[in-house]
């Protein structure tokens, strides 16, 4: 049998700068919420153990805010809860990832993946981080550029109009980052500027569908607040969830190795 020269082999082909994705229903985000809530189900005290920490943490950073100052609270948002969210939602993947194929969820194996895509988080967390201190100096920029005298509320009301239009613009950017991206690096051996860039092109694609999922996050997360943050003991791992499973019906990441 003549051998194979593998300088004469085809090359790979390359790989899309972003990952393929699907054309989305209005029926999708509810099925997410159904399926992260039969998860939540299925596992009850892992998605507890971690809701439990993401109140403690909400708490610890609330109680700062409180007593410290808004400065305080921004300070205290980038170096900790901007941090540690990333890889809470990493370990509930992992949660959602064992279930689906069916294994048995454990904290043994969601601390593993949490260490395995520890720097990717980072990368993820500091793009965050970059975003919210461009926000807050815009918010400052716009304070000090649009005098306004006392008594005078078309003033006042053309600086709501506009600080709310800026505030919108990056919390759309922001929600198009994370939408999708933190759940494919905890399944798929690829970098996080593709998972952001693959992130934001399945939000543009379907924006409609994707303004319905903010809303309904927006909406239960209120919620979770409005019960002194102790909502978000169930509120966070049911959304974290959903999300695992809008990520696996939105992307198709067949092209990058699968995390074992």
């Amino acid at each position: 049998m003549a051998s194979v020269d593998p300088a004469s082999a085809p090359e790979p082909a390359p790989r899309p700068f972003a990952v393929p994705c699907r054309r989305l229903g209005w029926d999708a985000p509810w099925r997410w919420l159904a399926l992260g809530w039969r998860d939540l189900r299925r596992a009850p005290g892992i998605s507890l153990a971690f809701g439990a920490v993401v109140v403690v943490v909400s708490l610890v950073v609330a109680a700062l805010a409180w007593s410290l100052g808004r400065f305080a609270l921004l300070a205290t948002l980038l170096s900790g809860f901007v941090f540690v969210a990333p890889l809470l939602a990493v370990g509930l993947y992992c949660v959602s990832r064992s279930l689906e194929r069916g294994l048995a969820p454990s904290l043994r194996c969601s601390c593993g993946m949490m260490r395995r895509v520890l720097g990717q988080a980072g990368v993820y967390a500091l793009v965050q981080g970059v975003v919210i201190l461009l926000w807050s100096r815009a918010g400052m920029m716009l304070s000090a550029l649009w005098p306004m005298e006392a008594g005078d509320r078309l003033a006042l009301f053309e600086y709501l109009l506009v600080g709310s239009g800026v505030g919108a613009v990056f919390a759309a950017l922001t929600f198009a980052i994370s939408a999708f991206s933190l759940p494919m690096i905890a399944d798929r051996d690829v970098d996080m500027v593709t998972a952001c860039v693959s992130s934001v092109n399945a939000v543009l694609r379907n924006k409609p569908v994707m303004l319905l999922w903010g809303a309904l996050l927006v909406a239960i997360t209120a919620l979770a607040f409005a019960t002194a943050l102790l909502g978000l003991a169930v509120a966070m791992p049911w959304l974290a969830y959903a999300t695992w499973h809008g990520y696996r019906e939105t992307l198709l990441p067949n092209d990058w190795p699968s995390l074992e």
